[in-house]
């Protein structure tokens, strides 16, 4: 238990700052969700709009601090990876 002014005040601010960041992941995989989705269902044109979208979520959430820079990267490639190959293969 906190014993001191601030400290209380920062476990005010981990506990605020937890549910944002656990929102920001929830929407990163929501947005990659929606590329395989895309995928499954072999609709290229809507995987090329959701991957944009997925890759911008990654980029805004790993510039935030919520999940690493190099993990972000890796995630987009893939998905990248897999739409081209949807694209050539349509």
């Amino acid at each position: 238990m906190a014993n001191h002014k601030s400290s209380e005040k920062r476990i005010r601010q981990t506990v605020k700052r937890n549910e944002i960041n656990r929102a920001r992941r929830s929407k990163v995989r929501t947005l990659a969700k929606a590329v395989e989705v895309a995928l499954a269902g072999k609709d290229v044109d809507a995987a090329k709009k959701a991957m944009q979208a997925a890759e911008a979520g990654l980029a805004r959430a790993a510039g935030r601090g919520v999940i690493h820079k190099r993990t972000a990267a890796r995630k987009a490639s893939r998905m990248a990876k897999r739409v081209k190959k949807a694209a050539i293969g349509a």
